[in-house]
Order: structure tokens, then sequence, then C-alpha cells
């Protein structure tokens, strides 16, 4: 396990992994990532994260790693220099500190629920003393 982790994972057996020849191709690339951007329509979401008083933006973040969550190739990271399948990847997202206007990085655990999670990251980013004082840990989505 990732001492920065408390979430499982399974080392990749290279041999069996219909993947290996993407994962050999790809392990050099200095960011080895894909990025798309397509229109979806949010409206029900806004007036949902509305009426119950969220943060869209930690809201909108949940969503995201919720749903990543749910595609096996998003869990996948390299620790140790191995392939490994995380049973969950939690989040990493940048915060505005309204006092001093500086931007810092949070990191908080996928919750079970959307509520819960707006509730559990708001705390974290609202107590989180420092601004980059730590090495973000393999099992997350950054959200920026």
């Amino acid at each position: 396990m990732d001492e920065r982790s408390s979430n499982r994972y399974s080392v990749v057996e290279m041999g069996s992994w219909q993947r290996a020849k993407h994962y050999e191709h790809f392990l050099h690339f200095q960011m080895p990532e894909y990025r798309i951007t397509v229109p979806i329509d949010i409206s029900h979401f806004r007036k949902v994260v509305k009426a119950n008083g969220w943060s869209f933006t930690l809201a909108m973040n949940y969503a995201v790693a919720y749903c990543a969550n749910q595609i096996e190739e998003f869990r996948y990271r390299i620790v140790d220099g191995r392939p490994v399948l995380y049973d969950r990847i939690d989040t990493a997202f940048t915060y505005l500190n309204k006092e001093t206007e500086l931007f810092r990085t949070i990191v908080a655990p996928l919750t079970d629920s959307m509520a819960e999670y707006v509730e559990s990251a708001a705390e974290i980013a609202e107590t989180k003393e420092g601004y980059f004082d730590e090495e973000l840990p393999a099992d997350v989505f950054l959200l920026t």
C-alpha cells in the first residue's frame, strides 16, 4: 500500500494484462494523459446543488470523481515502478483561501454520497494549514 493512501490496490500481472504493451509504450512519456472537452447539460445538476446549498465546485468534484471511479482504466496508477489497480481513487483539488486570497491544494477522500463529500471536503479545505506542503498520493484525481 502507498503510505500516503488509505486505499487498497492490487499489483497488475504484466504477463496476462491486455494493456501491457500500451503501458510500456507510454511509460516514459512526460505526461501520458488524455484530455477532452465536451458540452454537457448540467441544468438539473445545478438545481440540485443550489437546492441543497452545496458548493458547486465541491459537488462537481464529487460527480466527476464518482463517475471516473466507475471506469476501471481510470483507477490504474504506477506505484514503486509497477502498474497497480486501486479499488478507489480519491480527490485532490485547488481551493482558494478567502482570507489570504491564495490557493492551496486539498486532498479529500471520496465518500459514499455527494452530501457527505461536500461537507467533508469543505471542512478539510477550511481547516488545512499550509499550501503545497504535501506530495500528492498516487490515488487521487487532480481536479483543477
